[in-house]
C-alpha cells in the first residue's frame, strides 16, 4: 500500500531533468560527419553495437558515448579520419558536459511538496562526477536526504540501498522513466514504482512487454505523484 511509503527514489536523466535529446542530436551530428563512408542508417546501428560493447568497460554517460563516437569515427573511415575530426567529437562531448541543465514539468514543485512527509533520494547511473555536477547545476540538491551513484541499477543495488535506507522494500517507492532500470528491478524486490515515460528512450533501456504488478503506477507527470500519494 502507498500509506506505507516512507522513501521516495528518483531517477536523475529524463526523470528529473532533460538528457536522452543531447544524445540523439550528438548521434545525428556524428552520421552527419561520416556520410563519406557509412549511410545514416547503418551509422546509428554500427554505432549502437560500438557503445553496447563498450558499456561492460566505460558503464554510461557523456564520457563513454564521446570514447564510443571516437572509436566508431576511426573504424568507419578505415582510419582516415582527420584529427581535426577526432578533436570535433571530443569537443562535442565537452559540450554536452556543459550543458544547461533543463529541469522537467512539475518536478521542483513536487519535491517540495513531499519533503519533509518522505526521505527523498536521487537514485541514478552514470559517471559520478558528470552526474554531481548535473545536480548542483540543477538546483535541486537541497531536496535529497540522500544521493545514491551506482554504475548500473540492478535488483542487488536497490535492495543495498533499500537497507541503508532502513526501511522495508514495501516502504520504498522508485521514481523514473526507464521501465528497465527503474521499474522492473524495483518490483522484483517487493517495491513500489512509479513510471513516468520520458518521450525519447535510448534503445537500451526500451522494454515493449507492459508491466502488470500491484505495485505499478503508469503517470503522465511528477505532479500526478502528489494525487496517488494523497497530497493536496
Amino acid at each position: 500500500m502507498l500509506s506505507q511509503i516512507k522513501a521516495i527514489a528518483f531517477d536523475a536523466d529524463d526523470t528529473l531533468w532533460v538528457n536522452e535529446p543531447f544524445f540523439r542530436k550528438a548521434e545525428k551530428e556524428f552520421c552527419e560527419l561520416m556520410k563519406d563512408y557509412i549511410d545514416e542508417e547503418r551509422c546509428n546501428q554500427f554505432l549502437f553495437e560500438i557503445e553496447m560493447q563498450n558499456l561492460p568497460l566505460y558503464g554510461y554517460g557523456i564520457k563513454p558515448f564521446t570514447l564510443s563516437l571516437i572509436e566508431a569515427a576511426i573504424r568507419f573511415s578505415g582510419g582516415k579520419i582527420s584529427i581535426d575530426g577526432i578533436n570535433t567529437l571530443i569537443e562535442r562531448g565537452k559540450e554536452m558536459l556543459d550543458q544547461p541543465i533543463e529541469i522537467l514539468d512539475g518536478i521542483p514543485e513536487t519535491l517540495q511538496k513531499l519533503n519533509g512527509d518522505y526521505r527523498l533520494v536521487m537514485a541514478t547511473k552514470g559517471d559520478l562526477l558528470d552526474q554531481e555536477r548535473k545536480l548542483i547545476k540543477s538546483g535541486l540538491e537541497p531536496y535529497f536526504h540522500h544521493i545514491e551513484i551506482v554504475s548500473d541499477k540492478t535488483e542487488v543495488q536497490y535492495s543495498k540501498l533499500v537497507k541503508h535506507l532502513d526501511v522495508k522494500p514495501e516502504e520504498f517507492l522508485m521514481v523514473g522513466n526507464s521501465v528497465k532500470s527503474d521499474i522492473l528491478p524495483v518490483l522484483n524486490i517487493g517495491a513500489h514504482a512509479f513510471h513516468i515515460p520520458f518521450h525519447t528512450t535510448w534503445a537500451h533501456e526500451v522494454v515493449k512487454e507492459p508491466v502488470d504488478h500491484p505495485n505499478y503506477r503508469r503517470l503522465n507527470s511528477a505532479s500526478e505523484m502528489l494525487l496517488q500519494l494523497g497530497i493536496v
